[in-house]
C-alpha cells in the first residue's frame, strides 16, 4: 500500500465518530439503540443566532472573507477575552477557524517537528494524540486519577516534561472526565510550566461556559500572566452555544504564531462560513442567558446519571464539575461474562457488547488513552438518560463470574 503517506498509518478514525455512526447504521436497522456517544448538546442554536445567519444571507455577506476572521468576528472575540478572562489581545493575535478542531490542528501542524514531544493530562479526547502524531509529533498522555477528580497534579506535570517538550496541552473542564481545576490548582500547575520556559500552553477552553456547582472559570494565562506570550487560548461556540454544525472555533496567542496559522490555513479552507462568522458576532455579543437555564438542566442530568450509574454493579461514577460527560470505571466487570456470552476483557469490549446487547451507544475509555473506563454524554433528554442508564444496570446485573 505504497501509495498513502505514512503520516496517515500514525492515525486512528475518531472513535466518537466511529461510535455514533455505528448507532445510527444500527438504527437505520431497525434496532431499538440509545446513542450517549455524541459530544452535542441536544439544545438548539438560540433564535437570535438563527436570526442573525438568515440577515447576513439576505444581506448578501455570502462572500470570501479574509482567511482568519472578519473584522467584526475578531473584535467580538476580543471583547470576549477581555470580559471573561481578563486576556486582552489585537486582531492580528487572534485567529478564527472551522471549528476548534482546525484551530488546534493548524496550531500543531505549525510548530511540531519530528520529535517534539506533547504532555497531555488523560483521560483525553480522541484528537489530541492523533492530531500530535499526523504532525510527527509524539503525544505523552500522563494519567490522572479518578480520586483526584482527574485532575494532574504538579509534579506529574514536571516528571513529564523533557528538552523535547514543545507544548503541554490542556483541556478543562476536560472531555471526557468534566474534570475543572480552580485557581489555586491551576496555578500550581502554571507554576510548573513558568520554570520550563521552552514549553508552550495550548489551552482548549470549549467546555469554559458548562461549569456546575459554583465553580468558577480560569484560564492559563489569566491565572499566571508570565505565560501570555507562550500561550494559546482556544474556544468555540460548539458546546455552549449550541452550534456544533456550524463549525467556528478561535484562538488568541502571539502574533508569530496566528500568523504562521493564517499561512496554513490559506492553503487549507480559507476563510470558515462567511454565514457562520456573523452568527458567531451575535453569539458572543448578544444575550447570554439561555447558558445558565442550559447548565440548569445539564446539572439535572448529571446528577440522574450519576446515581443511576453507580447503582449499576461494578460500576464506579464520580460526579464531575463541568463539561456533559461522565467517566465510571467499569473494572468491576473485567473478567465477567454478559448475558450473551462474551468475556469482558476490557472497556472496549464492555462497549461493544453493551451495544450489541442492550442496544446502548458509550465510547470506550481506551480512545481516550485511559482503561478501564468509558464515556457517556448526558447531552440528551433525562427520559433518554434513565432508559439507558436502566439498560446499563441491566447489563450489569446479567454479568456473571
Amino acid at each position: 500500500m505504497g501509495f498513502f503517506a505514512d503520516s496517515l498509518s500514525r492515525m486512528q478514525p475518531s472513535a466518537t465518530i466511529a461510535v455514533a455512526s455505528k448507532a445510527r447504521e444500527l438504527k437505520a436497522a431497525g434496532r431499538d439503540v440509545v446513542s450517549l456517544s455524541a459530544g452535542e448538546p441536544d439544545f438548539d442554536t438560540p433564535q437570535n443566532i438563527k436570526d442573525a445567519a438568515i440577515k447576513a444571507i439576505q444581506a448578501g455577506k455570502t462572500k470570501y472573507t479574509d482567511v482568519d476572521g472578519i473584522p467584526e468576528l475578531k473584535a467580538a472575540i476580543i471583547a470576549k477575552f477581555s470580559r471573561d478572562n481578563e486576556l486582552n489581545y489585537e486582531p492580528a493575535q487572534i485567529s478564527v477557524g472551522t471549528g476548534g478542531k482546525q484551530v488546534l490542528y493548524n496550531a500543531l501542524l505549525c510548530t511540531i517537528n519530528l520529535g517534539d514531544e506533547v504532555v497531555i493530562p488523560a483521560p483525553c479526547w480522541v484528537s489530541y494524540a492523533d492530531i500530535v502524531q499526523l504532525a510527527g509529533g509524539t503525544p505523552v498522555c500522563i494519567e490522572t486519577k479518578p480520586e483526584d477528580g482527574y485532575r494532574l497534579q504538579p509534579d506529574q506535570l514536571d516528571a513529564a516534561i523533557t528538552d523535547k517538550t514543545k507544548w503541554f496541552l490542556f483541556n478543562a473542564p476536560s472531555n471526557p472526565a468534566g474534570a475543572a481545576y480552580n485557581r489555586a490548582q491551576l496555578k500550581a500547575l502554571t507554576d510548573v510550566l513558568v520554570k520550563h520556559s521552552h514549553v508552550w500552553v495550548l489551552t482548549d477552553d470549549i467546555y469554559e461556559h458548562l461549569l456546575y456547582d459554583g465553580h468558577e472559570f480560569c484560564t492559563p494565562a489569566q491565572v499566571e500572566p508570565r505565560l501570555f506570550d507562550r500561550t494559546l487560548t482556544l474556544n468555540g461556540l460548539s458546546k455552549a452555544y449550541c452550534m456544533t454544525g456550524w463549525r467556528l472555533g478561535y484562538a488568541g496567542g502571539p502574533k508569530e504564531l496566528i500568523a504562521a496559522m493564517r499561512k496554513l490555513q490559506s492553503q487549507s479552507t480559507s476563510n470558515p462560513s462567511s454565514i457562520t462568522q456573523w452568527a458567531a458576532v451575535e453569539a458572543l455579543t448578544g444575550p447570554q442567558d439561555f447558558i445558565a437555564e442550559h447548565n440548569k438542566e445539564f446539572v439535572k442530568r448529571r446528577d440522574l446519571v450519576v446515581s443511576m450509574l453507580n447503582q449499576a454493579s461494578g460500576i464506579k461514577c464520580p460526579t464531575p464539575e463541568g463539561a456533559f460527560y461522565v467517566y465510571p470505571s467499569c473494572a468491576g466487570t473485567i473478567g465477567k461474562t454478559s448475558a450473551g456470552g462474551v468475556k469482558i476483557t476490557s472497556d472496549e469490549v464492555f462497549a461493544t457488547t453493551l451495544l450489541e446487547e442492550e442496544g446502548v451507544a458509550v465510547v470506550h475509555g481506551a480512545a481516550f488513552a485511559m482503561s478501564p473506563f468509558f464515556r457517556i454524554s448526558y447531552a440528551t433528554s433525562s427520559d433518554v438518560l434513565e432508559d439507558a442508564c436502566q439498560r446499563i444496570q441491566r447489563f450489569c446485573a446479567n454479568l456473571k463470574d
